[in-house]
């Protein structure tokens, strides 16, 4: 399906709205924000991504693979801030990205570009839960 020239941004920002609404509950609804999280409405949003290693390949198989598909020079594509990126013991690796709403659409492309056939992928709204979890048990123990 052909989508018009301007698609993805739109799409993009309705995304990043929806991401930054999220329900959260009453006692978590009022909680700061963390010292150094990014303010609600900056036109960001976080992204993990788990890159589920191929088991029918060696790790030194699906390097090759990636480096001959250019995954270590395109991901992350530049502009986009990883937060945080671990190892999973028999998953993978588990990426997360604060993506600015419209560069989503890049992130995409260079995980289908070059990750694919050396990871499978999948992908996840993302928000920082830390501070109003440790508030709300803060709360619910007294």
């Amino acid at each position: 399906m052909h989508k018009p020239a301007g698609f993805a941004r739109p799409l993009a920002a309705t995304l990043a709205a929806l991401l930054l609404s999220f329900a959260l509950p009453a006692h978590a609804q009022n909680a700061a924000p963390p010292p150094g999280a990014t303010p609600a409405g900056d036109g960001t949003f976080l992204l993990t991504i788990f890159l589920k290693h191929d088991e029918s390949k060696t790790l030194p198989q699906i390097n090759q693979q990636l480096k001959e598909q250019g995954y270590f020079k395109q991901f992350p594509p530049p502009g986009v801030e990883v937060v945080s990126w671990y190892v999973m013991m028999g998953i993978g690796q588990v990426v997360t990205l604060r993506v600015p709403a419209d560069r989503l659409r890049d992130v995409n492309r260079a995980i289908e570009s070059t990750a694919w056939g050396g990871y499978r992928t999948e992908f996840y709204p993302t928000y920082d839960y830390k501070a109003a979890a440790q508030k709300l048990r803060e709360e619910m123990n007294k």
